[in-house]
């Protein structure tokens, strides 16, 4: 039976995660799962893609307080702000989301860190960013600031079968999931429909297709063509080389690591 090994969420998109052993999953992914993001002060995001220094930020939030920190330089402590004046940013193809501003210490922090003028804002309460209506499940299924879905889901297994064919292996956060799973063969996920952990049911939609931010070596910010190479040379689909699925639950509550994974439906 398969079984749930790792809960990662990401406070701020494309800095540091956390893993956990207990998370609470609302419609929208983990709780506290890319909720924030750094902006342009025109309101375009950013990723490692352009700013792998983000790589190297810790973000950790207690009590509805932000704490940043990074290698050799002070941190932050900043009251989160979830409502409040909005402003419109963008993310992909997601135009005049509506995101609340966090303040000048938070972008002075930032744009310090990465030598560029940027903002850091947190999504707006009650906002609703739709997922694509190509992969939606229900209407109303939405996420934050992800790429484009809620819930990103990995296998150990699938890991495994990629660190053996290269020369020297990737870890896990290379592929920055929230859901690690164990117990399955290579690549099973793929063939995943519906699936049940705890009391959460929900729908594998798509495989995630990977970019340029998993050669980036998030210890040491190196980069090289590994192991995005390797993995186009096996798994290109339409969209590019894939690793992970992601997923939208349909309803909320919470997972604890050790959970079985329930297989309720697999794809034709």
């Amino acid at each position: 039976m398969p079984e749930l090994t790792a809960l990662i969420y990401y406070p701020i998109k494309s800095c540091r995660g956390h893993a956990v052993d207990v998370s609470s999953v609302e419609r929208m992914g983990l709780r506290h799962d890319r909720r924030m993001m750094v902006v342009t002060p025109d309101g375009h995001f950013l990723t490692q893609r352009e700013h792998p220094k983000l790589a190297l930020v810790t973000p950790s939030i207690s009590s509805e307080k932000l704490t940043l920190s990074a290698p050799d330089t002070n941190s932050l402590t900043t009251n989160i702000q979830k409502s409040g004046p909005t402003r419109p940013v963008d993310i992909w193809h997601s135009k005049d989301v509506q995101a609340v501003d966090q303040g000048k210490q938070a972008a002075e922090w930032f744009s310090d860190w990465l030598g560029t003028s940027v903002r850091l804002v947190h999504f707006a309460d009650g906002y609703i960013r739709k997922v694509s209506t190509q992969y939606a499940v229900n209407p109303d299924d939405h996420t934050g600031f992800a790429d484009g879905y809620p819930i990103l889901l990995a296998s150990e297994e699938s890991l495994a079968d990629l660190n053996a064919r290269l020369d020297e292996s990737v870890p896990m956060n290379r592929f920055r999931p929230n859901i690690v799973v164990k117990g399955v063969k290579p690549f099973a996920e793929d063939t995943w429909s519906r699936i049940r952990i705890g009391e959460i049911e929900m729908v594998v939609v798509k495989p995630c297709a990977r970019c340029v931010v998993t050669t980036i070596d998030k210890k040491t910010l190196r980069k090289s063509k590994e192991p995005l190479k390797t993995l186009a040379s096996y798994r290109t689909q339409a969209g590019g080389a894939m690793f992970g699925q992601n997923v939208i639950p349909l309803n909320e509550g919470r997972l604890r690591l050790g959970m079985n994974v329930d297989i309720l439906s697999k794809r034709d």
